[in-house]
């Protein structure tokens, strides 16, 4: 059953990587990236004080979408591949490149078989950006093949949405818990024709499958695989309007509660290395 989760939601994505890439600047605007050589997506720009100088690194950046982020991260010095499940994602993260002159690699795979198609342990950095954990059934296996891809004094760079965001019932009043913290065998079933960005037409290919996990599964997850845990920090905002209605635009592209900011994380950063 768990392929037909994903091949649903590849469906989904490959739908969502041709609306992002568009060219009139709905989806991700990407022809600020063709325009300004030296544009950083916001996400990566909100990482770069903690991913440090990545001169000459070489990286991989695992579910990379349409490649915003990974040319992000090549403009900070890193020689990186973009790796993701959507053949649209992939074909569109080609094209953009081909057009800002970035020197991005990209390659079509599920996370999963990442080291059938990617050299293992010879990356010093994967990362991995917002948006991503929820779409696979296992963070045991994902901690794996993060493990089997890090070179030796490599590092795990990821930011993420919290698991108690995941857990909130944005249709309800207040903030209301509402759906599995924890892993589930069975993942939250969806139907939506709309995505987090402003697109130029619904989607067609509606249902998606969606897994939460605490922060205590996903470190423990790392820690399992040998993976030693240098730094876990919460945050109050994330880069998308999570909870419509109820959060401010800060200056910096992140979103915030407009009442209380404090009282609830929003999104996490986890940095691990793989010891020498």
């Amino acid at each position: 059953m768990t392929t037909e989760y994903i091949e649903a939601n590849r469906a989904n994505w490959d739908e969502r990587a041709t609306l992002h890439a568009a060219r009139d600047g709905s989806g991700y605007g990407v022809l600020r990236y063709v325009d300004d050589r030296e544009a950083l997506s916001d996400v990566v720009r909100f990482d770069q004080p903690l991913l440090g100088d990545l001169t000459g690194k070489r990286a991989v950046h695992l579910q990379c979408h349409i490649g915003t982020d990974t040319l992000s991260l090549s403009r900070l010095g890193a020689r990186v591949t973009g790796l993701d499940f959507s053949e649209n994602a992939v074909a569109e993260a080609r094209r953009l490149v081909a057009e800002t002159g970035d020197d991005v690699d990209f390659v079509q795979s599920d996370v999963s078989r990442a080291t059938e198609v990617l050299p293992a342990g010879e990356f010093d950095l994967v990362y991995t950006g917002i948006g991503a954990l929820c779409w696979l059934p296992s963070v045991t296996e994902w901690a794996g093949v993060v493990a089997d891809l890090l070179a030796p004094g490599g590092t795990l760079h990821i930011r993420e949405g919290h698991p108690i965001l995941w857990s909130m019932n944005e249709t309800l009043p207040g903030l209301t818990l509402a759906f599995p913290y924890f892993e589930q065998p069975a993942p939250l079933e969806w139907d939506d024709d709309s995505t987090y960005v402003e697109v130029s037409a619904p989607l067609q290919s509606t249902r998606t499958y969606e897994w939460n996990r605490g922060l205590g599964e996903i470190v423990t997850a790392l820690l399992d695989r040998g993976l030693r845990l240098d730094a876990l920090i919460e945050h109050d905002s994330v880069p998308w309007e999570a909870l419509p209605g109820r959060m401010t635009l800060r200056a910096d592209g992140e979103y915030a509660l407009t009442e209380q900011p404090s009282v609830m994380p929003l999104s996490y950063t986890i940095r691990a290395s793989k010891p020498v």
